[in-house]
């Protein structure tokens, strides 16, 4: 399979389609030496870890090379992935270890105080990792890394849009000389379906309509799973908001990665005393993005996009807008170069309009006028997607109670983003935006992992126990009663018609 850079066109890769056959014999593989990988502990898998880290640190820039040549991204754009992999990877190596240690949960009664309560996290023995495009190393990491730290084997499948990159985080791994668990398949769909028919569980990153094959295809095989699928994220601007920062925090919220990112502002709700405002300073700001096409020299805010197919997406969003009565302030149609679009603004445009009611992925920003709080709570819930929301306020305590209203899987006031960069934190949408979460601390390996219970006797254990055959019906009783007395309450305490069939010599 060729891969191309979307910008020119030119060809800079080739990588196999790998088919079934081959993806179920790289996860035989893994099988074999996962056990080993899990018993090596967090901390002897932290230090591959480590070393890990130190590789991609010390190849950043040829990261970034092979990242721009695939997507076409500004060169600080490509930077990012490595950056975010390096910090991603320094908080669960160095937590895992805590994370995943054995949990003693208090018994909840008296006569549970016999035993030693122990809860143990066991990591499926092989996790498949499925990704899209728009961050093609850093994508990866988020569920590669946690996995890997719960003592996991991995296979990961890359979008076959931008899978140099992946292969060079499998080639960073096998430098370093780390065990043979961690490898990449890929290909096309036919890739994926593999890998959800062979792993043990699934993280998958993408569309909604993808999600919901995999989630079946998982049903089936009673295999765990876990989707981060489509966002539409709404901004909503108060009257008493910071209007510069707003429109500057939407500006970038909407833009980067030329808006090919699932947590992207996709609709924004402005207060009518200050919509006229803050339409003139967001559309200044994105008149003023820099786009084009860089090298290793920095020039550019916004790059390419990466599929042709995604470009037809945003046009025809913004053509239907336009034919429906909305107006482009800016931007509006391609560049002429390769797939680059000109970062857009739409205004008068409601919720019949497909640039609202669907997931557009790319560098437009609709902008519509409301009432009031009431109102932009209202519309910014309209939608069958929740990945995440921002609320830009001047009072902080009226955004964290608009914030609790939004049916989002996570909320910034006054920031976009800032959940992205905050591992003790959970990800994850609701409705058409996923199933689970990825992160939020011990969450973020533990998910990875069987949950077993152990318990174990504190007291000497006798021949046989009070409740086990054959019955004792007054040894029974009693111990029935005591377990009613601690979980029930007042006079329901008391078992009487027991205390009457003891008192009655029932045997």
């Amino acid at each position: 399979m060729s891969v191309h850079n979307p910008a020119t066109g030119a060809v800079v890769g080739t990588v196999a389609d790998e088919s079934a056959e081959t993806v179920a014999a790289k996860v035989r593989e893994l099988r074999l030496y996962q056990p080993e990988w899990e018993a090596i502990g967090p901390d002897g898998r932290k230090e591959w870890l480590l070393k890990l880290q130190d590789w991609i640190i010390d190849n950043t820039e040829h990261l970034a090379d092979v990242l721009q040549s695939e997507t076409g991204k500004p060169r600080v754009d490509a930077l990012i992935d490595p950056t975010f992999s390096t910090d991603l990877i320094g908080y669960y190596a160095r937590r895992a270890g805590k994370f995943l240690a054995d949990d003693h949960p208090a018994p909840h009664s008296p006569l549970a105080r016999v035993k030693k309560l122990t809860t143990v996290y066991r990591p499926y023995p092989v996790v498949g990792v499925i990704t899209p495009w728009n961050f093609p190393l850093a994508m990866p990491v988020l569920d590669v890394i946690p996995a890997l730290a719960a003592g996991a084997a991995v296979i990961l499948k890359p979008s076959e849009v931008t899978p140099l990159s992946a292969l060079e985080l499998a080639r960073g791994w096998a430098e370093i000389g780390a065990p043979p668990v961690f490898t990449v398949a890929t290909g096309a769909g036919a890739t994926g379906a593999a890998v959800v028919d062979n792993a043990d569980y699934i993280q998958f990153t993408g569309s909604t309509a993808t999600g919901r094959r995999i989630a079946a295809a998982c049903v089936e095989r009673m295999v765990p799973y876990s989707l981060e699928l489509g966002g539409k994220d709404p901004a909503i601007v108060l009257a008493d908001a910071d209007i510069e920062r707003a429109a500057h925090g939407i500006t970038f919220g909407g833009m980067f990665n030329s808006g090919q990112l699932c947590i992207s502002v996709e609709r924004v709700y402005v207060e009518a005393p200050v919509y006229d405002e803050f339409v003139a300073a967001l559309t200044e700001n994105v008149k003023a993005l820099r786009q084009g096409i860089d090298d290793r020299t920095p020039k550019h805010d916004i790059g390419a996009m990466a599929t042709e197919a995604q470009v037809n997406i945003v046009q025809r969003h913004i053509d239907e807008a336009v034919a429906a009565g909305a107006r482009v302030l800016t931007g509006g149609k391609r560049t002429g170069v390769g797939t680059l679009f000109e970062p857009t603004v739409l205004v008068d445009v409601d919720h019949s309009m497909s640039c609202v009611t669907e997931e557009t992925f790319g560098p437009t920003l609709p902008v519509i006028k409301v009432a009031d709080e009431a109102e932009a709570i209202r519309l910014a819930n309209d939608s069958s997607y929740g990945l995440s929301a921002s609320v830009w306020t001047g009072d902080k305590e009226r955004g964290e109670r608009i914030a609790r209203r939004l049916d989002a899987g996570a909320v910034n006031i006054n920031d976009v983003f800032a959940n992205l960069f905050s591992f003790a934190l959970p990800m994850g949408g609701w409705g058409n935006s996923g199933v689970g979460a990825r992160w939020g601390g011990a969450d973020g390996v533990r998910k990875y992992c069987r949950v077993q219970a152990i318990t174990k006797p504190i007291l000497p254990t006798q021949t046989k126990e009070l409740t086990w055959y054959p019955y004792q019906m007054p040894k029974l009783l009693v111990a029935l009663g005591a377990m009613r007395a601690a979980a029930a309450r007042g006079m329901r305490r008391i078992d009487i018609p027991a205390l009457m069939r003891l008192r009655g010599g029932d045997k």
